[in-house]
């Protein structure tokens, strides 16, 4: 019986920590989609016609940065731009390119400063961490019409894009071709980009329109695989997804080739593009319009160039006539009611999943829902975390009666228990069968008091998640020394609360809210049954201690959440325990 014991406690634990900690990192890496390999393919842009991806913007991938990086004020001070200046978003075109390279979230701070400088999105190519978005035109069925590209100057019609107040940009190749841009802006972080051809010269020409999300250089915030950075999209309502890291490796098991070619996904509705924990740039195509889309990864002058590209339908521009395309730039914060609004308004087929909710995607939803709700009735993020514990502790109330109550009768039979496995030491077999009589004479399910934990690891698993991917949590402040719930708590226990000059490193860095769930869980494991096996005993006198460590790198609201909730379930437990006499009686 012993053997079984540990083996059940050890399967238990395994089970526990696997569901709390690794989750992520296991659909991340085996359960999340991931593009087929893409050596030795090509990439269909148009019916009856493959082009390489090269050819898809390749004036703008050859415009790599210098070696030596610029400075990011200087680059933006030399002029040619016109300005962006809207409620949430400050910035500028450039007009060599028309590329929106240039954009800062105004009212999100970088630190929790006060004098903090507001997120910078995009940077242009030849500053330190180069993120831009640009879009055109190129040739197709061999034609050899001159198109705008990385150094075209164009010409704007005003030097200012705000909301009610659209820019459009233009050049003339010389050839009988005039090429127009028009950028709206609305209040939030939606951009509209317009495109258009005139022909007038004599004879028809042959254009596809595209565009691409570009970053060199790998930010320096990706650090974890619970929340996915990188590329994202969805293709035929499938949401695709690849890290920086996955897109480098599946290059060629890694090697630095140029020549590397893709295979696109052809979609009508859904959009592309390259997210942050927090932020998000992606193109989103005419939803009633098919569209190209593919990810790729290139070396080019020794920088890692990360690439989210797209092109329409070939088009034939005829002699006197003119087409035109329109597409959406979001650029900006992953707010979720905005990025619901915004599927909604515009159509856009799964933009809701541009918020990395995880694999619990219907249960993380839900508890965000009920904890903006609360939020807003007691003001305080912190309040509703310890408002929703509540709530949840009530749901389950009922059931957690019933797991304490055999809690409580397996505590009574801890003697009897002890009794036995002394008189039948040296015959196992005898020992389980007489247990299992006690089991069924008392009527008690050994397995009974587990049920709580369980039920709460789901919902354990969604709150760690919106606090995790949720912008709405970060910098969302607490009482005391907790200024944000999504980080970690900055009271440190381990460097004597910043008395010595010394950061831990991070499983070290045990704050004072995490020592107080260690004393709560060790009170409440001081309720349970002893366990009857020396073994079982010694592991649960050190899992407080364990998850102590464990927790030190959660977010403090996952941390508040689950004190609090052990707080909540020992007054229970305590409660239903001493009514069914359960201390008196295991003395």
């Amino acid at each position: 019986m012993q053997s079984e014991d540990t083996r059940n406690l050890v399967l238990a634990v395994v089970i526990v920590l696997a569901m709390m900690i690794g989750y992520q990192l296991f659909v991340s890496k085996f359960v999340a989609p991931r593009p087929a390999a893409r050596t030795e393919q090509t990439v269909a842009t148009g019916a009856g016609s493959k082009t390489t991806p090269a050819a898809v913007g390749s004036p703008d991938l050859a415009a790599a940065p210098p070696a030596a990086p610029e400075d990011r004020a200087a680059v933006l001070g030399r002029g040619g731009r016109v300005a962006i200046k809207a409620p949430r978003l400050n910035g500028s075109i450039r007009l060599e390119g028309g590329r929106l390279d240039d954009l800062t979230l105004v009212g999100y701070r970088q630190t929790l400063d006060k004098d903090s400088p507001d997120v910078v999105l995009l940077s242009p190519a030849s500053t330190a961490v180069p993120y831009y978005a640009d879009f055109g035109w190129q040739n197709v069925q061999g034609g050899t019409v001159p198109v705008p590209g990385a150094t075209t100057v164009w010409q704007a019609d005003g030097e200012l894009l705000s909301p009610g107040k659209p820019v459009t940009l233009t050049w003339d190749n010389g050839q009988g071709q005039v090429f127009s841009r028009t950028y709206s802006i609305d209040d939030n972080y939606m951009i509209t980009v317009a495109d258009k051809v005139e022909n007038q010269g004599g004879a028809p020409v042959s254009l596809q329109p595209y565009g691409a999300v570009n970053r060199i250089g790998i930010p320096e915030a990706v650090k974890s695989a619970i929340v996915h950075e990188g590329f994202v999209g969805v293709f035929n309502e499938t949401l695709a997804h690849e890290s920086y890291k996955d897109q480098k490796e599946d290059t060629d098991e890694g090697k630095l080739k140029n020549d590397r070619q893709a295979i696109a996904k052809a979609s009508t509705g859904g959009w592309l593009g390259i997210t942050d924990k927090y932020w998000l740039v992606a193109y989103i195509p005419d939803q009633k319009q098919p569209f190209n889309g593919w990810f790729e990864y290139r070396n080019v002058n020794g920088r890692d160039v990360f690439r989210s590209v797209h092109t329409g339908a070939q088009t034939v521009v005829p002699a006197g006539g003119a087409v035109a395309t329109t597409g959406h730039l979001f650029a900006g914060a992953k707010e979720t009611k905005l990025i619901d609004a915004y599927e909604k308004s515009f159509g856009i087929v799964m933009f809701d999943r541009a918020i990395d909710w995880g694999w619990f995607y219907f249960l993380a939803r839900p508890v965000f829902w009920l904890l903006e709700l609360l939020k807003g009735w007691v003001g305080n993020f912190g309040l509703a975390i310890l408002a929703i514990t509540v709530i949840i502790k009530l749901a389950f109330f009922q059931l957690a009666n019933k797991s304490y109550i055999a809690m409580g009768k397996m505590r009574k039979l801890a003697p009897k228990m002890t009794a036995l496995r002394e008189r039948f030491k040296d015959d196992p077999v005898k020992q389980r069968e007489e247990v299992m009589k006690l089991y069924q004479t008392e009527k008690v399910n050994p397995v009974a008091g587990c049920l709580p934990i369980l039920v709460q690891i789901p919902v354990f698993i969604a709150l760690y998640q919106v606090l995790m991917v949720s912008i709405e949590m970060r910098h969302a402040p607490f009482y005391g020394w907790v200024h944000d719930l999504s980080g970690h708590d900055p009271l440190l226990i381990t460097n004597l609360f910043g008395l010595i000059p010394w950061q831990p490193p991070a499983f070290m860095a045990i704050g004072l809210w995490t020592a107080i769930m260690g004393v709560t869980m060790y009170v409440q494991q001081r309720l349970n049954p002893p366990p009857p096996d020396p073994i079982q005993a010694k592991v649960f006198q050190f899992l407080p201690l364990i998850f102590i460590f464990l927790f030190a790198s959660f977010p403090v609201g996952l941390v508040i959440y689950w004190t609090w909730n052990n707080l909540l379930t020992i007054a229970q437990q305590w409660l239903i325990m001493k009514r069914h006499g359960a201390f008196e009686e295991s003395k």
